[in-house]
């Protein structure tokens, strides 16, 4: 079975940064557990960056979040330093939802794919929903417990959600 674990966005605006997160900061340890194992059972590990430009503002996104974040090349477009060093293939996308990734994965033909990550209720499940639609054969879950949200009531909405479309999600 050819397994893939999906970092979605630890970013540095997503936990410590612009839009600081408590509850993403909490994960970060969890997450590096879990990126851990996946490395040492051979898994495949991929990570997103969301990336925007100096108009995100000017953006339909920016627009609806007038946060200015996750801007190429600043210090909160980076992996947090807790994770950079598993970073190896990162993907990164203009944004919730990655074609790209989804592209990627099904090249990779893969049979599992596993997302953990930020946040949970915009970009977590927009790329499992994009997993589940270019591998719909795919066993698709998202871990809770190394996910967290906007808030704990989206996050576990979210959660919810996914559960509806088949994805298993693990707690």
């Amino acid at each position: 079975m050819k397994k893939v674990l999906v970092v979605i966005d630890m970013q540095v605006d997503f936990t410590t940064g612009a839009l600081k997160n408590e509850d993403a900061i909490a994960v970060i340890p969890a997450v590096k557990k879990r990126i851990e194992a996946a490395r040492a059972a051979g898994e495949d590990i991929i990570f997103t960056r969301d990336t925007h430009t100096a108009d995100y503002l000017s953006t339909e996104e920016g627009r609806n979040l007038p946060v200015e974040h996750c801007v190429k090349g600043t210090p909160g477009w980076e992996i947090v330093p807790e994770l950079s060093s598993f970073a190896e293939e990162v993907i990164d996308k203009p944004t919730f939802g990655s074609r790209e990734l989804g592209e990627r994965l099904a090249e990779g033909a893969y049979d599992e794919v596993e997302l953990i990550g930020v946040c949970t209720d915009i970009c977590v499940i927009s790329n499992a929903m994009i997993a589940k639609a270019f591998l719909p054969n795919a066993h698709v879950i998202v871990d809770g417990s190394c996910c967290a949200g906007v808030t704990k009531e989206s996050h576990l909405a979210a959660l919810e959600a996914m559960k509806v479309c088949h994805v298993e999600v693990r707690q």
